[in-house]
């Protein structure tokens, strides 16, 4: 939470402080007040079962009163809201270690699957974009609000093969996104990055401009051989790591498709979700006002003021 003026927000607490103290002395004099004029074993045994609720209502004025003193304060509170103009480019790995079958029936279908499953979990109106990625990296569909076109899109991934660049798949996306608006990547890859640009340059600048990168690794720890090669298809997590970081996203591996699938699932209702800030002040001057004014019918009702 975050103050347009905190200057009223430190008069506020001591005005809040003071309010507290002032009410405690005011409910013990009439206390006080009534001990002296009433039957004293009579008074305590009819007020016994509840003193409670005189506790109870000071506690409400205090936080009534607290309530409307800090909406004078401008306070600000962050809070997920959906996503207006959101975009996504899933960025997939077609490098030929994809080709491995240690997560069935391949680590490339289970990555289309995935990708799949994220679409259908992502809210109408968001663009989703699919680059795919090996020795270069190549645009499979632009930016589209319609998913179903998008879906229809993940037929047309190449088939595994070559080297791994996920730097220019990055950079990809950053030339293709808009200027403005809620921009994410979701990067799917299964290798160490060895050709093209560097990753990490590109993720820092990804995270400059608020796009963050949530970098899925797909493998098994023990990895498996590439076929064709005698090439185990191994990960860099770390890499991956540091990629997210940069960028503001984070980081999952995923050790079969179930796994896969699902982290793709939660992403997909995540990435049209965004951090706003708001102006609270109002929401808290009604509350204060709601609370002031259940406390003075609830004190009126029972005979106790203010």
């Amino acid at each position: 939470m975050s103050f347009d003026r905190p200057l009223w927000l430190a008069v506020a607490i001591a005005a809040i402080v003071a309010f507290a103290v002032l009410y405690g002395r005011f409910q013990k004099r009439v206390t006080d007040r009534d001990l002296a004029y009433s039957n004293v074993e009579f008074f305590a045994a009819a007020v016994r079962p509840r003193a409670w609720i005189p506790r109870a209502l000071q506690a409400l004025w205090v936080v009534a009163v607290a309530a409307a003193l800090v909406a004078v304060a401008g306070p600000h509170v962050t809070l997920p809201m959906p996503a207006r103009d959101g975009q996504v480019f899933l960025c997939i790995d077609t490098s030929g270690s994809m080709a491995s079958t240690d997560v069935t029936p391949t680590r490339a279908a289970a990555a289309a699957d995935a990708a799949r499953a994220f679409i259908a979990e992502t809210p109408p109106g968001t663009k989703i974009g699919i680059i795919a990625f090996s020795g270069q990296a190549g645009v499979v569909q632009p930016l589209s609000a319609d998913h179903r076109q998008v879906a229809a899109a993940l037929d047309n991934l190449p088939a595994p093969d070559g080297a791994t660049a996920i730097g220019d798949a990055l950079r990809l996306a950053a030339q293709n996104f808009p200027a403005n608006g809620h921009r994410v990547v979701i990067l799917i890859t299964d290798g160490v990055n060895n050709a093209g640009t560097d990753p990490l340059e590109i993720s820092q600048w990804l995270g400059a401009h608020h796009i963050p990168v949530f970098a899925i690794g797909i493998g098994t720890q023990n990895g498996g051989i590439i076929p064709g090669t005698g090439d185990e298809a191994t990960i860099d997590e770390d890499a991956l790591r540091a990629y997210a970081s940069a960028s503001g996203g984070a980081y999952a591996r995923a050790e079969d498709a179930v796994q896969l699938r699902d982290a793709l699932a939660r992403l997909g209702r995540m990435t049209a979700i965004e951090r706003t800030t708001v102006d609270a002040s109002l929401a808290f001057a009604i509350t204060g006002a709601f609370g002031m004014l259940i406390a003075f019918l609830t004190g009126f009702g029972l005979g106790r003021y203010p």
